[in-house]
């Protein structure tokens, strides 16, 4: 079996069938300097409204957790998908294969964890629930509503 950390791993995962952007992400400054920057790179508590105006032109947002407790990339993530963000959504840094489902379900797309986890942890964190309570990003349906319609 192979350890974590080891290249058998790999270093990210994604779940877009679009082209990967090719471009280096850049700061929130410096994209919004810049008007041929596709790709912006958020940290923990930049704010990410002021990206609002300029989603039509981004390819990617890299989302980072500077440390697994730091939940403000969550909401980075849901508050760009209710802005009507499509484009790829990368959670970065610190990111647990326990925490990849609920990620997922605020609307990121792919991943580039610090330390690689195995592929078939990640599709048991993402296939353990079959229903959901919530509506949420991702669009799946609460148990809720299919109960009841």
């Amino acid at each position: 079996m192979a350890e974590p950390g080891n290249q058998a791993f790999p270093t990210s995962l994604r779940f877009r069938d679009d082209a990967a952007a090719d471009e280096p992400s850049v700061s929130l400054d410096a994209f919004l300097d810049q008007g041929e920057a596709d790709s912006v790179r958020i940290e923990a508590g930049e704010d990410v409204t002021v990206l609002f105006p300029h989603l039509d032109r981004v390819r990617l947002i890299e989302v980072d957790f500077p440390r697994f407790r730091d939940g403000r990339g969550f909401s980075t993530a849901r508050m760009l998908r209710e802005a009507g963000y499509t484009g790829e959504l990368k959670a970065t840094g610190d990111v647990l294969v326990d925490l990849i489902f609920f990620m997922r379900r605020c609307g990121f797309d792919s991943f580039a964890p610090d330390k690689p986890f195995d592929p078939a942890d990640a599709e048991a964190a993402l296939s353990r629930w079959d229903h959901v309570y919530v509506p949420a990003a991702d669009d799946r349906v609460p148990i809720w509503k299919l109960r009841h319609g």
